[in-house]
């Protein structure tokens, strides 16, 4: 590397360091002290206590210390790694099955290492594949690497190819000078660190990375666990303070007729849920600052009927509104089905798509300029830059977790004034809840209304398919309409999966030949989705093949049955949702999931749990369990924090603690501007304001 371009990488310098490895750090997104000292380990391993070679019982998880006194390459069916250690108490064999080549580069015979694992017996005792520590000339007497509790780090091949592993990190931070750690500086008031007790901010690092005893290593994990919380938490008590402070948004308080005379032609009792809903949309769309608000509830609770009255009070004020949804063919239906409600109450509505033609973009522009009143019903098609609003008073955006966080600051930015309510169909847990929309006044639908229909779910295995299908024909013969779901649209050689196309030919040759059957998937074309969607509501198609294209918003009364293939291929809360398509009608419903027999033990719970419950609630719980914290939604995609120490789910009450800590310091100081806030007003400015904005849109 030329001298210019090693400068370019700060951690160089540090010892055991220097430029090779500070380049493949850079690449790993490590570029600063700050990035590496926030390098936490994955976990630890307690090797306080070193057990003698004569003491070994089998099946004991262990860490033993001894001297090499064999090493080299078996040859069986396939070669593999051995070492032999002696403590002079007793000997001991390793094995490694795979790596042989590397590991002969490893050890040498008369060096000492620390073995740690599972000791089993076969021909004497032995551990296979364990982690190991080895030590230089002389360091066995300090034992740096064991006697103590181990931190192991993340690994990728690149770090491994430059040296760059635990063994490695351990000597870094072990390297790094009390000076080095005076740039850790304090951010939290001494009232703050009082109650909490908390380690000193450099204590902390330094006893994460190199515990003095398990005491202390709870303590800074719980210090930097609280932190990366607070962090969060102390942007979204900024942000909800601000905008509930703020006079700069609009006053809907005209009386919105039009609310009203849908109320009285709607031909059923709303229900208790979805009037309080109504009743706090109305008091937030009623103040002069902008309503931040999350409306979430199950499939089928009455979102859509709420939206449709926020619309209406934002055009009977003289406001335009854009209502965002995430596909096509939702938006489509949205809009027959919202006309349809306001047929008669003078309306001006409009539809935009990718698939909508350019002399109709360029007539709704037409229609926007105007300063009058209307409602947009759209795709992501409404972000583009030649949409543009003249007096846009109320964004709603649908399934927002599926638009991407730039995605949803575009249509948000067309007027940052407007009115703000964000819907969701996929409950949320309160964990998720807490972090990610914590800036939200939150809503929740957690009734159903009277006419709704318990959905009886099943688990079948694939040797049941005929009966299946035979249950399928009856019920179609009987009038109503099925779903059959699968995962993919085109054979796939590594899933292995069943194409839908592919299925609708097998089914319609087979067991539903005499039924009128259709095909739905998510390349087909905006118009040919609505024609089969037509279609299959007119039971012009009595079985609809599918992809999960109808997950979200396809209402079908008629639709009695669904078949979801493979469900073990699905997320718990995607189960629910394509669930939730059936049910819609006064008739009993079912949803069958089938499986292979043999599938893994997690999947085998979702199917358990969507056959316990049809709670979305308790679904969206489990489902946070059972996939963690950065795939509930996808991390990067939904604007979800990417936290490197703590967990929601496992760390809830620090999640808490430091929400809690965090709105109450922002109601005492909204602008920390008191001195004994001064460091955090610092810490704040010089690290959050980029992730500020990204909050303020997710």
């Amino acid at each position: 590397m030329s001298s210019e371009k090693s400068r370019e990488y700060e951690l160089q310098f540090l010892k055991g360091i220097g430029p090779k490895r500070a380049e493949v750090l850079h690449k790993h997104g490590i570029r600063s002290f700050n990035d590496l000292i926030n390098f936490f380990p994955r976990r630890y391993l307690d090797r306080s206590l070193i057990m003698p070679l004569n003491e070994l019982q089998p099946e004991q998880e262990i860490t033993v210390i001894g001297k090499i006194e064999a090493a080299g390459i078996r040859r069986a069916r396939r070669p593999f790694f051995y070492i032999v250690i002696s403590d002079g108490k007793n000997m001991m064999e390793a094995v490694w099955f795979q790596g042989a080549d590397y590991f002969k580069n490893v050890f040498k015979v008369g060096r000492w290492t620390a073995l740690s694992g599972k000791v089993s017996f076969y021909r004497g005792f032995q551990m296979t594949h364990p982690d190991i520590d080895l030590f230089e000339e002389g360091e066995i007497d300090n034992l740096l690497n064991t006697g103590r509790i181990i931190p192991l780090y993340p690994g990728t091949e690149a770090l491994k190819r430059s040296g760059l592993n635990s063994h490695a990190f351990r000597r870094i931070f072990k390297n790094i000078t009390m000076q080095e750690l005076g740039r850790v500086k304090e951010i939290f008031p001494d009232s703050l660190i009082n109650r909490r007790d908390f380690l000193p901010r450099q204590t902390a690092y330094q006893n994460i990375h190199r515990p003095d005893s398990e005491n202390i290593l709870q303590k800074a994990q719980f210090r930097l666990k609280y932190e990366e919380f607070f962090q969060i938490q102390l942007m979204l008590a900024l942000q909800k303070y601000h905008i509930k402070n703020s006079e700069n948004g609009f006053s809907f308080s005209r009386k919105s007729t039009r609310l009203e005379k849908l109320y009285k032609k709607l031909p059923f009792e709303l229900t208790g849920a979805q009037k309080k809903v109504i009743h706090e949309i109305r008091a937030d769309m009623k103040k002069p600052e902008p309503m931040n608000r999350l409306l979430q509830g199950d499939v089928g609770s009455g979102k859509t009927l709420a939206a449709v009255m926020a619309l209406l009070i934002a055009v009977d004020n003289g406001r335009q509104a854009a209502l965002m949804v995430p596909t096509e063919i939702l938006a489509e239906q949205h809009f027959l089905n919202i006309s349809k409600l306001l047929e008669s109450l003078d309306v001006k509505l409009s539809l935009l798509t990718g698939s909508t033609k350019t002399a109709q973009r360029k007539e709704l522009a037409e229609k926007l300029s105007l300063n009058e009143p209307h409602i947009v019903i759209g795709t992501h098609a409404l972000i583009e830059d030649t949409v543009k609003f003249s007096n846009l008073g109320l964004v709603i955006i649908d399934e927002q977790h599926r638009f991407g966080v730039m995605q949803r600051s575009r249509l948000m930015k067309k007027d940052v004034k407007s009115d703000l309510l964000v819907m969701t169909a996929t409950p949320i847990p309160r964990t998720l809840a807490l972090t990610v929309y914590g800036s939200l006044d939150v809503s929740v639908l957690d009734e159903m209304p009277l006419n709704r229909q318990k959905i009886t779910t099943v688990w079948r295995f694939e040797n049941k398919a005929r009966e299946i299908y035979r249950y399928i024909s009856a019920r179609v013969s009987a009038g109503e309409q099925a779903y059959i779901v699968y995962p993919l649209v085109e054979e796939s050689e590594k899933l292995d999966l069943k194409a839908a196309a592919e299925a609708l030919k097998f089914l319609t040759d087979g067991p539903f030949k005499s039924f009128k059957t259709g095909l739905l998937h998510g390349r087909m074309k905006g118009a040919e989705k609505e024609e089969t969607m037509s279609r299959f509501t007119k039971n012009e198609i009595q079985i609809l093949v599918s992809t999960t294209v109808i997950e979200v918003g396809v209402d079908v009364a008629n639709a009695t049955i669904m078949l979801i293939e493979h469900a073990e291929r699905f997320g718990l809360s995607q189960l629910h949702q394509l669930r939730g398509r059936v049910g819609r009608g006064s008739k009993k419903s079912f949803c069958i999931l089938k499986t292979p027999y043999n599938i893994g033990e997690t999947a085998q719970q979702r199917m358990r749990i969507m056959c316990e419950t049809s709670d979305g609630f308790i679904i969206a719980e489990k489902d946070l369990e059972l996939r963690g914290w950065g795939d509930f939604f996808g991390v990067k995609q939904s604007g979800m924090p990417d936290f490197k120490l703590a967990n929601p789910i496992a760390d809830r009450e620090i999640l808490e603690a430091a929400r809690n800590d965090a709105f109450n310091l922002i109601a005492a100081d909204p602008f920390l501007r008191k001195p004994e806030n001064n460091l955090l007003n610092q810490f704040v400015k010089q690290n959050l304001n980029a992730r500020m904005e990204m909050v303020k849109i997710s």
